[in-house]
């Protein structure tokens, strides 16, 4: 595209007229915009810039000097005759049999190599290509020196081919002089299907009454200002309309000093290009709205959206599973020593879900088909329920409802680019929600330092119990034996041992009550811990397989709507 541009720039600097830096910086413009909205538009609405930016380089770069004028017009109205009459050779053959021109006849003034690579392009085949000038003419034809004249098919003719030749063509040429006749000037087809259709075109357009010489002189000037007067309906004002005749060089000298003005300033290609950005700039104009839309999703619709992705990941299920885990991991942190035991029998509630183990750090660099942005590290699948059908459809409206918000304000067809991007990567959802429950830190592996406490004052009224009661259970053996018996001290009216039994026992359960208050407040908070984790780690995954898609589409058509504002010739 820099090798296309700096052919333009170049180009125009040989004529300080034009603006070269305002036309390369238009197609500079159009190039981006293709880049931007490529894979979020309907290539069919994109082939007219593809082919204004390839046709730009390539005319530019085979060929800078020579300009390439097509006659075009209806069977009947005397191309082939006018061709022949400029070129003052019988060159194109003539006829009245219907079509009279069915092959592009190129005549070319000046060396026929030096255009040789041009008329390939333009794709005139090599037996129909003549040479005007030659040693014998002098300066005769000098000021016609660079023009390359086509004698295209006739735009009416009975044959499809013929007619699809003449469109092909007229998309290629820089200049194109329109030849009708008296009797069929005002013919629908010639101004609805073709000069209307090159209103922009209009600095590299010439009209011509050919076969003046059957008009009476009364009536020329009245045919003229008739002709005048459609040419202006169909957008063409300021186009010059001449008169001419193929049967002597006077009668063609107004066309001639015409193409000798164009050949001279050598300004064709160059304003047919302009003109080509002017109608691929008002043909995309329609992509984009005028004032200036939403270049993000809102906050709100993304928090529906984590919200069912939340529901349908089983984020309300791990969360409870996680205050069960809790308590019951407190319980058994901190419960009675002796009956422990019994609380190891109940299966933990997180790892019936195949969760609460230390999380997997993520690898460094993501597996093929990861998340956007997201990294991946292998882990197992979870145990956690597979969402209810009511929970996936709210997953679909969630998904929906921020492509709906964030193409609200766009044009068509960027809602249904934003759609397609939203839904694009929902066959990644199901297993980036699992990934995102299974790596997330639920905060249940490390152990309070409060539970520790609890643990060692558990451990200190068990181990006073078991002294007291093996002091105790002495005694009796003293007594069984006949041996003396042991005196115990008193705490109270209590012998020592029974009170550090009793004693122990009873402040172990107490204490045992007076923590389960705290554990079932402990538990509630690991719970919504847990669960504002989860929503975090469900969010990236929204973010990199919803948000982050429609967001690109958003920012490509910001770009695409600022791209278009430089390349409209009205800025």
């Amino acid at each position: 595209m820099t090798d296309i541009l700096g052919r333009v720039r170049d180009t125009f600097r040989s004529d300080q007229r034009a603006d070269p830096d305002r036309l390369v910086e238009r197609l500079h413009a159009i190039n981006r915009f293709l880049g931007v909205v490529d894979g979020h538009l309907p290539d069919e609405r994109l082939v007219a810039a593809h082919t204004l930016i390839e046709r730009a380089g390539t005319r530019l770069a085979l060929s800078r000097d020579h300009t390439v004028v097509a006659l075009a017009g209806a069977t009947g109205s005397g191309k082939s005759s006018l061709f022949n009459s400029l070129a003052r050779f019988e060159m194109s053959p003539v006829g009245v049999r219907r079509p009279t021109t069915g092959v592009t006849h190129a005549c070319v003034w000046g060396p026929l190599h030096d255009a040789t690579r041009l008329l390939d392009w333009v794709g005139v085949l090599p037996r129909h290509r003549f040479v005007r000038e030659s040693a014998l003419d002098g300066a005769d034809e000098a000021a016609l020196h660079g023009l390359v004249l086509l004698d295209l098919p006739d735009f009416d003719s009975v044959e499809w081919s013929h007619r699809s030749e003449v469109d092909r063509l007229l998309g290629l040429v820089d200049l194109v002089v329109w030849v009708v006749d008296p009797q069929k000037y005002a013919d629908r087809v010639l101004h609805r299907s073709y000069l209307r259709e090159f209103h922009r075109h209009r600095d590299v357009t010439v009209v011509v009454l050919n076969q003046a010489d059957r008009l009476a002189p009364d009536d020329l000037p009245r045919v003229l200002t008739d002709l005048r007067r459609l040419v202006d309906a169909d957008q063409l004002s300021g186009v010059p309309v001449l008169t001419t005749s193929a049967l002597t060089d006077a009668g063609t000298a107004p066309l001639r000093a015409q193409l000798e003005q164009a050949v001279a300033q050598r300004q064709a290609a160059l304003r047919r290009l302009s003109g080509d950005a002017d109608a691929v700039v008002d043909g995309l104009a329609g992509l984009v709205a005028p004032g200036r839309a939403d270049d993000d999703v809102d906050r709100p619709t993304i928090r529906r959206l984590i919200d069912a992705l939340a529901a349908a990941a089983g984020v309300p299920a791990v969360a409870e599973a996680t205050e069960q885990a809790y308590r019951h991991r407190a319980v058994a942190a901190t419960g009675w020593p002796l009956a422990r035991g019994l609380r190891r029998l109940r299966p933990d509630p997180l790892r019936r879900l195949h969760l609460g183990e230390a999380p997997v750090a993520p690898e460094r660099a993501p597996e093929p088909g990861g998340l956007l942005g997201i990294e991946r590290a292998p882990v197992a699948a979870t145990s956690v329920p597979e969402p209810t059908a009511a929970q996936r459809s709210a997953v679909g409206l969630a998904v929906r409802a921020v492509a709906d918000r964030a193409g609200a304000t766009l044009p068509d067809p960027w809602p249904a680019a934003v759609t397609a991007a939203a839904r694009s990567r929902l066959a990644d959802l199901p297993d980036a929600l699992d990934r995102a429950v299974a790596t997330t830190d639920l905060g249940v592996q490390r152990r309070p330092v409060w539970w520790r406490l609890v643990n060692a004052v558990q451990w200190l009224v068990t181990v006073a119990a078991a002294i007291g009661l093996g002091w105790l259970v002495l005694g009796y053996a003293v007594r069984a034996l006949g041996l003396p018996e042991l005196e115990y001290p008193m705490v109270g009216v209590a012998p020592l041992p029974t009170a550090l039994l009793l004693g122990g026992l009873l402040c172990g359960a107490l204490l045992s009550l007076l923590v389960k208050p705290v554990i079932r407040w402990a538990a509630r908070r690991a719970r919504w811990r847990a669960e504002g984790r989860m929503h975090d780690a469900v969010a990236e995954a929204a973010r990199g397989l919803v948000v982050t898609p429609v967001r690109e589409v958003l920012r490509a058509y910001a770009e695409a709507r600022s791209a278009l504002g430089v390349a409209s010739a009205r800025r």
